[in-house]
């Protein structure tokens, strides 16, 4: 317990601060947005769900080494002739290698920036200085929900992968236990989005999760999410949401210009 408690000592203060403040850099675009849905957090086809196709490739320090898959963010161009103030919502889905630009955008999400019928213009500059900050993720009607991926192997092997996941947050830390049970045991994130264990308990399943950003953290306990039948491929509904909007330990960030 006292290791445990170590390392999330070390993840809570190792995330970064000021996530909502307002970030100045240049955003480029992938022509097809199936480069993203293939991208390092693993969602695979079902990323084109998220924010309607508007998806991007974040630099590492906003894709936190999986831990910032799904965040959201708005982001806008800076060409106020060209582009609208409002700018367009966007899902991290991927990792960008490319430190020129702090995103790789998808073109549906490029071309939403700009105003009414100059899509097409906007994509001819392939870069663009833009703004953005990260804002809640909000998903009507949707948990967060658990997808068993096609490498589980009952009963020696169990990965998951979470997906819908609302609020300002992000999953740094994951136990699972049979139902009714207090034994728990941790998974460890395989990449992005895709947490695993090699003790996978008996039965029907439970999870608990550590959701942080900046300097606070809470556990968020879905108390019955897998049946004792599982079937890989399958996405499960954990009957949880997040919503919270973590506090950050920064000075309060001046995006009035924003509005």
């Amino acid at each position: 317990m006292a290791l445990f408690l170590c390392v999330l000592f070390l993840l809570l203060s190792s995330a970064s601060a000021c996530d909502r403040c307002l970030h100045q850099s240049k955003a480029a675009y992938f022509s097809k947005a199936s480069a993203l849905s293939a991208g390092a957090c693993g969602y695979g086809s079902l990323a084109l769900g998220l924010s309607g196709g508007h998806l991007a490739a974040g630099v590492s320090s906003l894709y936190k080494d999986g831990a910032g898959c799904g965040a959201c963010f708005q982001i806008r161009c800076k060409d106020s002739t060209l582009c609208s103030s409002e700018g367009t919502r966007i899902t991290l889905t991927d990792l960008n290698h490319n430190n020129e630009t702090d995103f790789v955008l998808s073109s549906r999400a490029f071309m939403a920036m700009a105003n009414k019928g100059m899509g097409r213009d906007i994509l001819k500059l392939g870069i663009v200085d833009v703004e953005y900050k990260r804002i809640p993720c909000e998903y009507k009607n949707q948990n967060l929900a658990v997808r068993v991926e096609e490498s589980s192997q009952k009963p020696t092997y169990l990965a998951i992968k979470l997906m819908y996941q609302g609020g300002q947050t992000e999953v740094v830390a994951m136990d699972v236990a049979q139902v009714g049970s207090a034994n728990w045991n941790f998974m460890s994130r395989n990449h992005g989005a895709v947490w695993d264990t090699s003790r996978v308990p008996n039965g029907a399943l439970q999870f608990r999760f550590v959701v942080t950003s900046g300097f606070d953290g809470k556990w968020i306990w879905a108390k019955s999410v897998l049946p004792a039948e599982w079937k890989t491929g399958v996405i499960y509904d954990s009957g949880v949401q997040i919503t919270d909007i973590a506090k950050e330990g920064c000075s309060p960030c001046d995006d009035s210009h924003w509005r």
